[in-house]
């Protein structure tokens, strides 16, 4: 009666042992695959070395991008606007962080020009978000698109975009327009064996 006794005591622990194993696991991908769209960028740490303040930074700077460049944009043109910022910051071109691509300038003809005009005019640094719901919105596009990979399948190559309302007379391959901004891919690189 004994031996049946610890027969099932032993049972029951290795039971609870499996589970434990098993819940940890699960937990531990699920972070993992959450954390997946933050590491694949070039010069973003690894989950396993990003702090939470480094996350929080991040979607910090992607949230006030979204908010100044697409607020008043459809959900999909908010997306959109994130995905261009992610896929500079996979663009050698380009600062190798959101917040550096966020707050990126360039001298163009002895002119300071910033990546996104809302920076450069100064919206960002002189006033705080006025619209809570539409901060609360590109809040939740920015968690999406950074942390949980969402992306609109038309825009992996998108890089550069414009609003609607202005000509550059840029000659980047037309992707899209998606609201009021127009989405452009960048001019293909020619081939080494290439005269043209």
């Amino acid at each position: 009666m004994r031996k049946a006794v610890e027969t099932i005591s032993l049972t029951g622990w290795l039971i609870k042992a499996v589970a434990l194993f098993v819940a940890v696991t699960a937990v531990t991908m699920a972070t993992a695959w959450k954390f997946d769209g933050y590491s694949m960028h070039r010069g973003m740490q690894t989950p396993e070395m990003a702090t939470a303040a480094e996350i929080t930074q991040q979607l910090e700077c992607l949230t006030r991008n979204i908010y100044f460049e697409a607020g008043v944009e459809p959900f999909e043109g908010k997306v959109a606007v994130a995905q261009v910022t992610l896929n500079r910051v996979g663009n050698p071109s380009f600062a190798d962080t959101v917040c550096g691509v966020v707050y990126e300038k360039n001298i163009f003809y002895k002119k300071v020009v910033c990546q996104f005009s809302w920076y450069c005019q100064g919206r960002g640094k002189k006033h705080d978000p006025v619209n809570a719901s539409v901060w609360q919105e590109s809040e939740e596009v920015a968690i999406k698109v950074l942390l949980e990979n969402f992306r609109l399948p038309g825009l992996s190559m998108a890089i550069y975009y414009h609003a609607d309302y202005i000509s550059p007379g840029w000659k980047y391959p037309k992707i899209t327009q998606i609201g009021r901004h127009i989405f452009y891919a960048e001019k293909p690189k020619p081939k080494p064996n290439d005269k043209s």
